[in-house]
């Protein structure tokens, strides 16, 4: 599609709409630079998602335009909720998908990024699904990237070109995040005593930061370990290929290593590129209690922001 039909198709958003934007490393940053082109023309554009890895909307520049209003306050959104330039809406995960399929937040439209179609017409999500599902299914309209640097994921991910409404061709790299290269002595002392608590044949869920990645890498002598969780970085990676997550005692999809997102490097993103061990579902699935307590032994691994005098974390 031509540049003039996805911009015909950005016109019907008006002051005072209220848009889903792909989070993580999904987000469609060339989408939203088209709309932030438009904002002389808008006021107070609601911007939702959950873990949107770009500041296009939160410029102080384009503060009477757009306003973000997170679900989820993340160490890259916490700064713009601080300074007043984004909000934030307190939420479980896996009851954020309600807000668009009861109707809570009606949505005028949602802007994804996806991997190219296939033959049978059907693009990937690729590394994000989280609550996208959600928004797809209530959006007014769907705005798409179509970006070759997407890759395939198995599992929910799939989105038929008849689902989407305008869309441009436009590759870029994905965004990425190394935890690597920022772990301290500390966290690596903190990685140690936590990977001491977990037995073999647990069942692992990751959290976002140093401090789950750091417990990864001292899990390489435990044995058929599992995962299910909303993320997986690249130290979920290196434990598959080391066979030390065999998936082989988990409930939900023996056998295959199951997330809402994908975030890492690009090796991690060529890795689940079409790797039927790898499959990513709705976090209303993924994050679900009923579903998480059928697992053995479940551990969950995250990162504390603070903890207060009387132990609220």
């Amino acid at each position: 599609m031509t540049r003039a039909l996805i911009d015909k198709g950005l016109s019907s958003i008006k002051s005072g709409s209220r848009i889903f934007v792909h989070g993580c490393g999904g987000t469609p940053k060339h989408l939203n630079r088209l709309l932030a082109q438009r904002a002389n023309e808008l006021r107070r554009v609601e911007i939702m998602g959950v873990l949107a890895l770009d500041n296009t909307f939160t410029d102080p520049k384009l503060k009477d335009s757009f306003f973000v209003n997170s679900l989820f306050a993340s160490g890259f959104a916490r700064p713009s909720i601080a300074k007043g330039t984004a909000s934030y809406i307190p939420a479980l995960l896996s009851e954020m998908p309600r807000f668009f399929d009861e109707n809570i937040l009606p949505l005028d439209a949602a802007f994804i990024q996806v991997s190219p179609p296939d033959i049978h017409g059907y693009c990937s999500l690729g590394i994000s699904i989280e609550i996208t599902r959600a928004a797809l299914r209530n959006a007014k309209k769907v705005f798409a990237q179509i970006n070759r640097n997407m890759p395939r994921v198995h599992g929910d991910t799939f989105v038929h070109m008849n689902q989407i409404d305008a869309y441009v061709e436009h590759d870029e790299p994905l965004m990425e995040v190394d935890y690597s290269k920022e772990i301290s002595d500390v966290e690596k002392a903190i990685g140690k005593y936590v990977a001491e608590l977990i037995d073999d044949r647990s069942t692992l869920q990751m959290g976002i930061g140093t401090i789950p990645d750091c417990v990864l890498k001292c899990l390489e002598n435990h044995k058929d370990l599992s995962i299910a969780s909303e993320m997986i970085s690249d130290g979920v990676m290196a434990l598959i290929e080391k066979g030390v997550v065999t998936n082989r005692y988990k409930k939900f999809h023996p056998g295959i290593t199951t997330c809402t997102f994908i975030l890492g490097t690009r090796k991690l993103y060529d890795y689940v590129n079409d790797n039927p061990n790898i499959f990513a579902f709705d976090v209303g699935i993924t994050n679900d209690p009923a579903e998480i307590r059928r697992n053995r032994k479940m551990c969950a691994i995250n990162a504390a922001i603070e903890v207060d005098l009387t132990g609220q974390v």
